[in-house]
């Protein structure tokens, strides 16, 4: 059987691939096909699906800046939505009882509200899954997307505590020491180096410290991956935990997306009624991107976050099925909402992908944010009389702005994402601004790109640098580039995807240093007889 669905999987996800559809799609409709014919899940399917989903949690967090969750554009706005969105489906639900619609007949407003506050959330999963295939994280509309994905969670747990009655046991403040021996995670994050021991430390502390730790004391696993994440994100190795654990998850995923499929118990009742929540789930996503809109952010970054959410969510299933168990909801609407969450998934896959393209043609029917009141990490970037851009200002772009400088005086601009490495740089007297080369909202940012003559792309990974020249190429610079590359492979791949000049750090160190010493010791050697 175990063999079925992996064939299965592999096919529908590679006809997905083909129709320009994200995989996920073709898993979900694997799903709903192989239950039709009698599949049902099993155990194994159920567990890889659940450790999917805690090292999807875990490689958030590993990338989750704190201070994220603390902007009042996510906790608030997150918290807006929830509300407005509860009390908005709630009262379409109303309508559509006093409309007559017989499956909603004898709920109360109580349940009403219920059903509401499942709808609301946005799914995690989805969302990250979106935005990883199209190469987006780092954009500010996706960190501002996964924030409020985490709060959502946060209220998740809330939720989930208060309507059982089981408070988390009292030795769960021993939690808060976490922080206090994160030194202690950090030493052990290096002491495994590389390879496999890197994979399994990733394991170990998304599984074992995080979900099951926070589970023994009464709390939910998935909060738990998040937050050892959010731990170690501030490590060096993060990045690179973070792309040793990518294809285990992602394989992990597509038993999630398959487990979705296999678990529906469809009936015409609940099918009926879950189209009729896809018919109100565009409601969600105009109210989505009203509560954004609020923050002043632009409209493209306002209408790409609200794309990204726009879906029902997993966690609608684990609220309702709680509230079924409490006996608060029958169970047709239990059903529905396990219906309409694969099909919203469906449904904005598509619409997810072509965000760009609807923004583009949408763009003109949309109020503009005025410029001097976008919210400052949406600001337009002025690079004033610069004409030369350095991407990333570690030892290699700020050697090169020195150079620039003391050849041709104020011509450069850097561009470093650490905000504390942009403050001593302007104490030392140099031209720098925060800003991620990576985030394509980055280059849609810039004003007068035509004035820069000139791109360095020296940031210390190579991956970076490519995306940045990839990016740079979909918004039609017309000036040069110039790119490092540790390996000449790179070189050759950086050459032959559009720079017009590329360099190996080694080679080049090493000629600078034998220049540099000739320079300055001024060595008489004798002539030499053989070259």
């Amino acid at each position: 059987m175990d063999l079925i669905f992996i064939s299965c999987a592999f096919l529908a996800g590679f006809v997905a691939l083909k129709c320009h559809l994200p995989p996920l799609v073709g898993f979900l409709v694997t799903g709903f096909i192989l239950h039709y014919f009698g599949y049902e899940s099993n155990q194994m399917i159920t567990t890889l699906a659940d450790l999917g989903v805690t090292l999807l949690l875990f490689s958030i967090g590993l990338k989750l800046d704190i201070k994220t969750l603390l902007a009042k554009e996510v906790w608030a706005g997150a918290t807006l939505h929830n509300l407005l969105c509860t009390l908005m489906f709630a009262a379409a639900l109303l309508a559509l009882q006093y409309l007559g619609l017989h499956s909603l007949s004898g709920l109360g407003i109580p349940q009403l509200l219920i059903i509401g506050f499942a709808l609301s959330f946005s799914s995690t999963v989805f969302a990250v899954k979106s935005l990883q295939e199209k190469g987006e994280m780092n954009a500010i509309y996706g960190t501002l997307a996964i924030g409020i994905l985490v709060m959502q969670d946060i209220f998740a747990v809330i939720f989930l505590s208060a309507s059982t009655g089981k408070l988390p046991h009292w030795y769960a403040v021993a939690l808060f020491l976490l922080p206090f021996i994160r030194p202690v995670f950090y030493k052990l994050l290096d002491w495994v180096g590389h390879g496999e021991m890197l994979v399994l430390f990733g394991i170990f502390f998304a599984l074992v410290m995080g979900a099951g730790l926070f589970q023994i004391v009464g709390l939910k696993p998935d909060l738990g991956a998040i937050i050892l994440g959010m731990l170690l994100s501030d490590h060096s190795k993060a990045s690179e935990l973070s792309k040793s654990l990518f294809n285990l998850k992602e394989l992990f995923l597509v038993c999630f997306f398959l487990n979705i499929g296999l678990s529906a118990q469809p009936t015409l009742t609940g099918l009926l009624l879950a189209l009729v929540l896809i018919v109100l789930l565009p409601l969600k996503g105009v109210l989505y991107f009203w509560v954004l809109n609020r923050f002043h952010f632009r409209v493209r970054t306002t209408l790409l976050a609200s794309l990204s959410l726009f879906n029902y969510s997993e966690f609608g299933l684990i609220v309702g099925g709680l509230a079924y168990h409490q006996g608060w909801l029958p169970g047709d609407i239990l059903v529905t909402i396990a219906i309409a969450v694969p099909i919203s998934f469906i449904v904005a896959a598509p619409i997810g992908k072509k965000g760009h393209e609807l923004y583009r043609r949408a763009s003109h029917w949309l109020k503009p944010q005025l410029a001097e009141t976008l919210n400052p990490k949406d600001k337009l970037i002025n690079p004033g009389n610069a004409q030369v851009l350095i991407l990333g200002m570690g030892r290699i772009g700020t050697g090169a702005y020195d150079e620039l400088y003391s050849r041709h005086g104020n011509i450069c601009l850097g561009i470093e994402l650490k905000e504390e490495s942009v403050a001593q740089q302007r104490e030392e007297g140099r031209n720098v601004i925060n800003g991620d080369a990576t985030d394509p909202d980055f280059w849609e940012r810039i004003l007068d790109k035509d004035r820069v003559k000139l791109i360095l792309l020296a940031m210390p990974h190579n991956q970076g640098n490519k995306v940045a020249l990839d990016l740079l190429q979909q918004n039609n610079f017309n000036g040069q580039i110039a790119a490092i590359a540790e390996y000449n492979d790179q070189k050759e791949d950086m050459l032959n995807s559009g720079a017009h000049a590329a360099f190996n750090i080694y080679s080049e160190a090493g000629t600078g240093f034998a220049r540099h010493v000739c320079q300055q010791l001024k060595p008489k050697f004798e002539p030499s007889s053989t070259k």
